[in-house]
């Protein structure tokens, strides 16, 4: 068993101001992807300036703190938000779902789509290999924050998180999401989409990659402990939500190349 390291989870203080590593994490995995959504512009659009990439990464960043904390609240903790609705805003408590940041993203880029001539599938296309990077970065965060850990297990390098009641030795799930979501899916979606393919085609092979791995995951991930297994003893609200990506991400891929098909 390794020992858990003892992060403090507040990075530094401005005066009154608790700077905590979780918020820092996001700043990362945004400025991550805004740095290597550079190097993809000039082949994404050469009329683009950084002012406008600029443009779209904030309202990117905006769709995933403000869909992934709604969505984390409505899938997953509803019940509390009704007993205290201001706890919405306690982002630094940790608390956000990738799913509802998905929902997040793809309403700016719509938004940000209609303002700017592109479609939506154009921009997504063009962000999804960027998204692992803060997922990865993320997943760090709840690492660092000591929350979302897996299933007890006796692995040689399970460990005991300070905030787990039982105190038993888990899984690192966080570690693993960190692996797959970030570092794997980011080559996965990097390689691919450094050929030109049809429009879909990237988003398409974004939402099957992450699919598969947050539902593989989600068999050594604790499920949350207010929601339990949704159903057949096994299934977890984060596989409940995964399946749809899935079957979305299928049909995009099949309809981009079945499109350039009949255009050839």
């Amino acid at each position: 068993m390794l020992s858990y390291p003892q992060i403090d989870p507040v990075a530094f203080s401005l005066g009154p101001l608790d700077v905590h590593w979780y918020g820092l994490t996001y700043l990362f995995g945004i400025g991550g992807a805004w740095l290597l959504a550079k190097t993809r512009l000039a082949r994404f659009d050469a009329q683009w300036t950084n002012d406008k990439l600029s443009d779209l990464i904030f309202w990117v960043a905006m769709g995933i703190i403000l869909g992934g904390r709604c969505g984390y609240v409505l899938f997953y903790n509803f019940d509390q938000f009704l007993a205290n609705p201001l706890w919405l805003f306690k982002v630094w408590e940790g608390g956000m779902s990738f799913h509802g940041g998905l929902i997040g993203v793809m309403l700016a880029t719509w938004l940000f789509g209609r303002k700017n001539g592109k479609s939506f599938f154009e921009l997504m296309d063009f962000i999804a290999p960027l998204v692992p990077v803060g997922l990865g970065a993320g997943r760090i965060g709840n690492f660092i924050g000591g929350e979302l850990w897996g299933r007890a297990s006796d692995v040689p390098w399970a460990m005991v998180f300070p905030r787990d009641p039982l105190q038993v030795a888990r899984h690192p799930s966080q570690l693993y999401q960190a692996a797959l979501e970030g570092l794997a899916l980011f080559v996965l979606l990097w390689a691919y989409s450094r050929k030109p393919r049809p429009t879909m085609a990237v988003s398409g092979m974004f939402l099957i990659g992450y699919g598969v791995f947050r539902f593989v995951i989600e068999f050594v991930r604790e499920p949350d402990a207010q929601l339990g297994y949704i159903a057949f003893g096994w299934l977890t609200m984060g596989q409940l939500l995964t399946v749809p990506m899935l079957l979305a991400g299928g049909a995009l891929i099949t309809w981009a190349y079945r499109r350039q098909g009949a255009t050839a």
